[in-house]
């Protein structure tokens, strides 16, 4: 095919526990990630070149060389040189709907789909682990997007078991625009502040890790128990993202109230989430929300829990 269209579905955290360091400078993790159907839409489209490109319609997107979607694709043409040079390199044109720095895995879902993409592109044949090993890589969240819907992550993130997901949920995400949080910053003040409480042998590790498969929140999903899966919502981060931007606490506070099932700040921040059993109760407390916070730089979206990650959609023809 010359194009492919592929949805990039975003994540939210439902869990987000930080058990101690790792040698490689990245923390041992244990999270439930789950994909929504807030999504990018991405263009591969085969330009004749020995080179990539990246056309994107939000200003807020990094420089091509910073972008995880290029690095996606340049990792592709290192990996499989003769393919590269076969077929050649790709325009890739990214229409953003997940907002930018914002703990919803936007850059990280759309260098998934570059990967997917040129996989289908260049006949490689790859299958999902295979991919997955490649987009480990690059980025602890891009595994998960492949494959997307619900999973259990440990180690950096990039250890997966999937779940049946709770697709009958919805979602009301609020963030404001120009408020970033840089994930470094939140990972290493956590580790300031709380690193006498990590654990340091690889069985305690192990043993705090594997305790959430059996968890109260697994459990609610389980048992298909929304009001449970709200009470069970958790987020380490927390503890050092809210007590320095007490606009982002405000926000998660005016998010609780009557119709959310629970409410938590999404990866690193800035964006705080409510769970709704439906549609229409999530669509009521973004206008409350509206109605209420009356601020421009206040960003609103509602979306359903969903069961996949990268996907095609409308495929051009030769």
């Amino acid at each position: 095919m010359h194009s492919y269209s592929l949805i990039a579905p975003a994540k939210i955290n439902l869990y987000l526990e930080i058990l101690g360091d790792r040698a490689d400078g990245y923390h041992e993790l244990v999270m439930l990630l789950q994909s929504i159907s807030l999504a990018d839409r991405l263009e591969l489209r085969a330009n004749g070149r020995q080179a990539f490109r990246i056309h994107c319609d939000s200003p807020q997107m990094p420089p091509q060389e910073q972008n995880l979607a290029y690095k996606a694709a340049q990792v592709m043409s290192q990996q499989f040189p003769d393919s590269f040079h076969q077929f050649g390199g790709v325009d890739i044109t990214i229409e953003k709907h997940i907002p930018v720095s914002a703990g919803l895995a936007g850059g990280s879902t759309n260098a998934a789909a570059v990967l997917v993409g040129l996989n289908l592109m260049w006949e490689l044949g790859l299958t999902q682990p295979e991919l997955q090993e490649i987009a480990a890589r690059l980025g602890s969240d891009i595994p998960f997007c492949i494959s997307g819907g619900t999973a259990i992550a440990t180690g950096r993130g990039e250890c997966l078991d999937p779940i049946n997901s709770p697709d009958w949920l919805w979602v009301v995400l609020a963030k404001y625009r120009s408020l970033e949080i840089s994930t470094p910053w939140a990972y290493n003040t956590y580790r300031q502040q709380f690193g006498d409480t990590y654990l340091t042998d690889a069985d305690s590790i192990q043993s705090r890790a594997s305790r959430v498969h059996s968890s109260p929140l697994v459990e609610a999903i389980v048992g298909q128990d929304g009001a449970q899966i709200g009470q069970q919502l958790y987020n380490d981060l927390e503890k050092v993202v809210l007590p320095e931007h007490p606009k982002i606490a405000r926000l998660k506070g005016a998010l609780q109230r009557p119709g959310t099932l629970g409410t938590l700040m999404s990866g690193s921040g800035s964006t705080v989430f409510a769970l709704c059993d439906s549609q229409a109760q999530a669509e009521r407390i973004k206008q409350e929300l509206t109605d209420d916070l009356t601020d421009p730089d206040l960003g609103l979206w509602v979306a359903q829990l969903c069961s996949n990650g990268i996907h095609v959609g409308a495929v051009a023809k030769k």
